[in-house]
């Protein structure tokens, strides 16, 4: 049996990545970073790591995987270094253009308050989260963060049971 040809990825560019995946790099960032400055700076530090391994996608995992996987080992490096307490704003880019102003107030003190507790998750529980919010199955999670899917199951399980908790009522 002769072995099949050798898996290459299609080749991608970085304005590619971050033409399609900048917005989730960018909220991945704000998951991990409250202070805008600081957020800012560790976007470029994702969009520079995402640059320097893009050599290494061999195309086995989708290149949003990819690029989140980086992305978390990135952030995490990031927090190891800052040690630092978060919690602050998100942005919907996607807001409602009907909404009136205290509805545009309601959904933005919902967002606030999500992310606030997103951010208070344990670190693993935090990730899952933010890949689960950014639409990831949980067998991409687990994919992005060398997971198993039943590992990715229960920490959502505990990381929603505590976003409950925090939140009350409001519908974690």
């Amino acid at each position: 049996m002769t072995p099949g040809p050798a898996l290459t990825a299609p080749a991608v560019d970085i304005e590619q990545v971050l033409r399609e995946h900048g917005p989730m790099l960018a909220r991945i960032a704000g998951s991990y970073e409250s202070d805008p400055a600081r957020r800012d700076d560790l976007l470029q530090e994702i969009s520079v790591a995402v640059w320097r391994a893009l050599p290494s996608w061999r195309g086995d995992a989708s290149l949003r995987t990819f690029a989140a996987r980086v992305a978390h080992n990135r952030a995490i490096d990031h927090l190891s270094r800052e040690k630092r307490a978060q919690g602050d704003e998100l942005h919907d880019e996607h807001a409602d253009p009907d909404a009136s102003p205290l509805q545009h107030a309601e959904a933005h003190q919902r967002r606030t308050d999500l992310l606030a507790a997103v951010r208070g998750l344990p670190l693993g529980q935090r990730q899952v989260v933010v890949l689960a919010l950014e639409g990831f199955s949980q067998r991409e999670i687990g994919q992005a963060l060398s997971l198993e899917e039943n590992t990715v199951t229960q920490r959502l399980s505990r990381a929603r049971r505590q976003l409950q908790s925090v939140l009350g009522g409001q519908g974690a």
